[in-house]
């Protein structure tokens, strides 16, 4: 955590992880949503479904921008291990907002909110949010320093450093 608060290069790379992780969220609140809210589907199984497809987003713009000067591995190797983080991020996420969804809506639902929003819709993306991010910063640390271990240092320059 210190080299990012000292480190210009790791605490660019770690707002691009956030700008990425902001698209992700996007993806990954609307899927849910229409998921949900369109196609009635079962609020724990939409949250996975979504988390699911912002992950591929989120790959992408990591291999391609975030970490573009990770090239040492091999993409597959690289999709492996963001992928076994992020499942891991999925564990640790389902149950977040399943517990806090459960707590939420019957809580929002007794409060008389002058919203025009059902506390069902509140409640799961609150939960959602809260739950989100949690996993933001697990992402962030075990892609850093586990499937992203290959990009420059903070010490050595880089072509990436001045590009910046």
């Amino acid at each position: 955590m210190d080299s990012i608060l000292t480190n210009r290069r790791e605490r660019i790379r770690f707002l691009r992880f956030a700008v990425v992780g902001t698209i992700g969220a996007v993806i990954d609140f609307g899927s849910f949503n229409l998921l949900v809210s369109i196609f009635q589907m079962n609020a724990v199984i939409a949250s996975i479904i979504s988390f699911t497809a912002a992950v591929t987003s989120n790959f992408i713009w990591h291999h391609f921008w975030t970490y573009r000067d990770s090239r040492t591995k091999p993409v597959v190797q690289k999709l492996g291990q963001f992928s076994l983080v992020s499942l891991s991020g999925l564990a640790i996420r389902t149950p977040i907002f399943a517990g806090i969804e459960a707590l939420l809506i019957p809580t929002l639902g007794a409060l008389a909110l002058p919203l025009s929003l059902s506390p069902t819709f509140l409640g799961h993306n609150l939960a959602l949010a809260t739950a989100v991010g949690v996993v933001m910063l697990w992402n962030f640390f075990v892609n850093r320093y586990w499937t992203y271990n290959d990009v420059d240092t903070p010490n050595r320059p880089s072509e990436d450093a001045a590009k910046v």
